[in-house]
């Protein structure tokens, strides 16, 4: 069956490693660009508050439907020619089942950026990526998405089955929800989000239904979600245990090899020709970045590949340049650590999902480093619900401590978890400065094929763009520039 679907999806890596330059360099090509929604709403406000120099998120809030809110957020965060490099940076409310409506406006203004920006100039397509497990912004960003023209969603980190329905209704202004988990409680709460209610006195028309593909590490998953998700799903992405950030646990018992990583089986590998059989386009992810694996999976039923790795390290990816410059100098130069450069970490994220990080010097992968961090949670992104005594509901972060047990939490789980939220915005260059001037240090995630950026720094280079990849990946099928047409509005 013939999709008109890009062969090669940018993959949505946050926080703001996807960000609107790469996914704008990647959807110029004809293959699809992605731009991730993880924590978006702090990385405008920061963006803002170092000034906005080039002008680029002001110019986008000049396109909002609703001035008067562009307006309040600049007021609130903007800083003319930026803070003082040892001024911390002033951070938006964390969400909650019912989120300030301000936080939300913010929310729909910086995924509405961030994509506005992606598409600005060109022909393209452009999907926005978002975590099933930080529940609480999603419909928001996916509502800012969809106020910019967002063509594709991608969503992973979870079972999306509420995701369709939700695009749906959101498409037509109409008021979606969620279900929240609660530990403690005997049902799931719900969030909701109102575009009537949060956009004021904005008059707004029915906006274009994006596709839909969730990220799945089974064909059986897949059969679910396309029988009983709440709306239509247009295709997957199948993401295996190589792939880089976070990872689907092993189906089973959780069991680890020498090196204290998850081991993965003949239970967790997916068959291509049940997938096929589902009659929906799908896309390989997860060390398939090669012009020859591309080939191979294309003859067997999927439509393309999706690719983290090599882009995350291209001159156009959110990776702040001296970190990014520094790992290809290490990985490429220096001898690997005993195992390799990866390591999959059935511990450090707060979501208990397994996550890959590049063990690099100088980042808090070294255990000298995460152990002389104070373990706070100031941005919350993956904290989790939990029922209060007094019925109320209340949240917690494993990768903080003392108050995650004051908060009813178990000691045992708060070990070896790392804040994502922070280290991950360290990596583009937003550092938060924390209480005596400490800041914040980088994890930098990648594949299992890291190595593979060899590949584009052949005769003495020591960088190479995002255009250079989609060519690389494209050199078997004849073809670097693949022509896509935008759906029609649904």
């Amino acid at each position: 069956m013939q999709y008109n679907h890009p062969i090669v999806i940018q993959g949505g890596m946050g926080i703001a490693v996807s960000d609107w330059r790469l996914a704008k360099t990647v959807s110029q090509t004809g293959q699809l660009g992605v731009v991730s929604g993880t924590a978006i709403n702090s990385v405008l406000v920061r963006r803002l508050q170092d000034g906005d120099l080039e002008g680029h998120c002001r110019r986008a809030l000049k396109a909002f439907p609703s001035q008067s809110i562009a307006q309040k957020i600049l007021d609130t965060y903007f800083i003319e020619g930026g803070r003082t490099a040892l001024q911390p940076y002033k951070r938006p409310p964390m969400f909650s089942v019912e989120s300030p409506k301000f936080l939300l406006q913010l929310t729909v203004a910086a995924c509405f950026v961030e994509v506005w920006l992606a598409r600005e100039g060109h022909n393209g397509v452009v999907g926005l990526n978002l975590l099933e497990k930080v529940v609480l912004p999603n419909l928001a960003c996916l509502y800012g998405g969809l106020l910019a023209g967002v063509d594709y969603v991608i969503m992973g980190a979870g079972i999306p089955r509420e995701i369709p329905g939700a695009l749906d209704l959101l498409s037509q202004n109409q008021k979606a929800g969620l279900k929240v988990p609660v530990a403690g409680a005997a049902e799931d709460t719900m969030t909701y989000f109102d575009p009537q209610e949060v956009m004021e006195d904005t008059v707004l028309a029915p906006l274009k239904r994006p596709y839909f593909f969730p990220i799945v590490s089974s064909a059986i998953l897949a059969a679910n979600l396309k029988k009983k998700s709440t709306g239509r799903v247009d295709g997957f992405i199948v993401e295996g245990p190589l792939a880089g950030g976070h990872n689907a646990p092993p189906r089973g018992p959780m069991k680890l090899n020498d090196k204290g990583e998850p081991i993965y089986g003949e239970r967790d590998e997916v068959c291509l020709k049940e997938m096929a059989a589902l009659e929906l386009p799908f896309w390989m992810a997860g060390y398939y970045a090669t012009p020859e694996k591309l080939q191979e999976v294309r003859a067997m039923g999927a439509h393309g590949v999706q690719v983290g790795t090599l882009f995350a390290f291209s001159e156009e990816s959110g990776v702040k340049q001296e970190l990014k410059h520094n790992a290809l100098k290490t990985i490429l130069i220096e001898k690997a650590p005993e195992g390799g450069w990866i390591f999959t970490d059935p511990r450090s994220s707060p979501t208990g999902f397994p996550f890959k990080a590049a063990r690099l010097p100088g980042t808090i992968s070294e255990e000298s480093i995460y152990a002389s961090r104070k373990r706070i949670c100031d941005l919350g992104y993956l904290r989790h619900a939990y029922q209060k005594e007094d019925g109320s509901i209340g949240q917690r972060c494993p990768a903080e401590v003392n108050d995650y047990v004051k908060k009813g939490g178990l000691l045992e789980d708060t070990v070896g978890r790392k804040c994502l939220c922070n280290a991950l915005m360290a990596d583009v260059g937003m550092a938060q400065i924390q209480a005596g001037g400490q800041e914040e240090i980088s994890l930098l995630t990648a594949g299992d094929d890291l190595n593979n950026v060899a590949r584009m720094l052949k005769d003495g280079k020591t960088s190479y763009s995002a255009r250079e990849v989609v060519s690389y990946l494209l050199d078997l099928e004849g073809r670097t520039e693949t022509s896509v047409q935008a759906h029609p509005t649904i």
